[in-house]
């Protein structure tokens, strides 16, 4: 429920703080002494439409703060969490207004856009009468409180479990068909592309192995020619080894009379000529190993090339081929494959259709019977608030398929028509002033407990009504507020007295300005303020009796 209300520079208003209580408040106040600012200040805190028209003359930015007092679970948790707002079981809106027509938003202290801070706003507080967008006057709410009137919330959950289940279905069936038909549009191109690929055989890390072939063939006459060179260096006159022969048979001959000076010298050259042998073979073995083949580099190049020419054909390094020619390959498995898996979706698709039309098709008849009770409830309500020649219908109209949603198969209007046998039409166009307050009056007085705004504000509900009429709105407006708070904008005497509070508007001076104030009455003060709406300017005793009266709870 709002808790408090803080306003400074709005229109006459610079600086005001307000605390309100559970159950009934009622305003009430001469003509232009402020009452419709106050609404205002309050439209702006929870985020509607803001103008320069409402600032104080050289007063400054405007400030309105509205403080709420929340259950645990309210709707407008979930909302606050989304945005990670914290928040308890106190939710704070702040809007500032500035000279050049620029607003700034809050959530608890947290800066947001006006347009959160409505979405928030409006579940926290309905205003009737000032911001007609608002509750039962959008169109978008009936279907839902039709439900909540009839108990018919767990069904109107399975419809929207299962359109859901259906969209879904769908979705995956268009996703599919869309695929197979592009996969089709494709399928000469892939079919030729695997081809190709299927002929060529790329095959992983084939580019690396074929340009060290092509390297290995292109230099094979240079190391040939090396070999030749190094033999031919080891035999400048006479063979290498011969010579190394010859010197050891001398040393050993030698050796035997040196007392082991050569013996050093003789082990060396034998390792020398152990070392030379083997170098020599291993030269003529290379000889013999190195290919020289021309098809053969041919093949190689040609074999590179055209791997090369094929990457850049498909837009792919050469490494990538083998991956492409299996992709290519489930490409055209899919295509074989997807008449088989549309045909699944489609009758997934039929089932989960079936399914949804069936929990929608008893939901639907549910509504049927619960409208014709919510308007005999209704209806009931209209005859003590004047308007006995009113006719009050929930019209319930099937849309077409393509517009059947999570709400189900139906679309749900509140109807009215002012006198008999004229059609009905929209609440907000067919009623107008005060009738349309009393409207809503007595759909609120039915549906007390199944919205989830906490506080509802009424501007002027008993506008050109008086007397047992007035009464009666009074009346329910105090029932109404054993559910809810209820704030009440007034001129009538009538439905003053059945507030719990009583917060008279007026005008005072300030220096050389006029503001607007606020005083919460006494039981004293009520009574005298009571007594000047039922007089006027000049309160009688007579009019102070009949307060009294009205305060005891006669109708006068």
């Amino acid at each position: 429920m709002l808790t408090t209300l803080s306003i400074r520079n709005v229109v006459l208003i610079e600086k005001l703080d307000l605390t309100f209580n559970k159950g009934l408040c009622v305003f009430t106040g001469e003509t232009g002494a402020g009452k419709s600012i106050l609404l205002d200040a309050l439209g702006l805190a929870i985020g509607e439409r803001a103008d320069t028209s409402m600032l104080r003359q050289d007063g400054g930015e405007a400030v309105v703060t509205a403080s709420f007092e929340i259950s645990p679970g309210h709707p407008a948790l979930v909302l606050l969490q989304e945005r990670g707002i914290e928040a308890e079981d106190t939710i704070i809106l702040r809007r500032t207004l500035n000279a050049s027509g620029r607003t700034r938003a809050f959530v608890n202290d947290q800066a947001t856009s006006a347009g959160f801070l409505k979405q928030i706003g409006e579940l926290l507080i309905e205003v009737q009468g000032q911001f007609a967008q608002q509750g039962l006057l959008d169109q978008a709410t009936h279907l839902p409180l039709l439900d909540q009137f009839g108990q018919l919330a767990d069904q109107a959950r399975a419809v929207a479990d299962s359109c859901r289940t259906w969209r879904e279905a769908l979705t995956a069936l268009e996703k599919a068909k869309a695929e197979s038909e592009q996969a089709r549009q494709d399928e000469d191109y892939l079919r030729h592309a695997l081809e190709e690929l299927d002929d060529f055989d790329p095959q992983p890390d084939e580019d690396s192995e074929l340009s060290s072939e092509r390297r290995r063939l292109m230099q094979a006459s240079q190391l040939v020619d090396a070999v030749k060179a190094a033999k031919s260096d080891m035999r400048p006159r006479t063979p290498v080894t011969d010579s190394l022969r010859n010197a050891l048979r001398r040393l050993e001959r030698a050796a035997e009379s040196a007392d082991g000076q050569f013996d050093e010298a003789v082990a060396a050259l034998d390792r020398a000529l152990d070392e030379v042998e083997a170098a020599s073979d291993v030269l003529d073995a290379a000889a013999l190993s190195i290919e020289i083949d021309d098809s053969r580099l041919n093949m190689a190049e040609e074999r590179l090339f055209a791997l090369r020419e094929l990457a850049r054909k498909h837009r792919v390094d050469t490494s990538a081929l083998p991956a492409l020619r299996q992709q290519m390959r489930d490409r055209l498995a899919l295509i074989d494959n997807q008449t088989e898996a549309v045909a699944a979706l489609m009758e997934t698709v039929a089932k989960t259709r079936e399914t949804y039309l069936t929990l929608a098709e008893k939901l639907s008849k549910a509504r049927a019977k619960t409208a014709t009770g919510l308007d005999a409830a209704v209806q009931a309500e209209l005859t003590p608030l004047k308007l006995e020649r009113a006719i009050f219908t929930t019209q319930l109209d099937r849309l077409p398929e393509a517009n059947w949603n999570e709400g189900g198969v139906d679309r749900a209007s509140f109807t009215v028509a002012t006198n008999p046998g004229e059609p009905g039409g929209p609440i907000s166009r067919v009623a107008s002033g005060g009738e349309l307050s009393r409207f809503m009056l007595a759909i609120k007085v039915v549906l007390a407990t199944m919205g989830t705004q906490p506080s509802l504000v009424f501007d002027e509900v008993d506008s050109g009504i008086g007397g047992a009429t007035a009464h009666a709105v009074g009346e329910r407006l105090r029932r109404l507020a054993d559910h809810l708070q209820v704030l009440v904008v007034t001129h009538s005497p009538q439905v003053a007295a059945r507030g719990a509070d009583h917060l008279r508007v007026h005008k005072a001076a300030s220096g050389d300005r006029v503001v607007t104030g606020v005083q919460r009455l006494s039981d004293d003060d009520r009574h005298e303020e009571l007594a000047r709406m039922l007089s006027g300017a000049s309160v009688t005793d007579e009019a102070r009796a009949a307060a009294k009266r009205l305060m005891d709870g006669n109708v006068s």
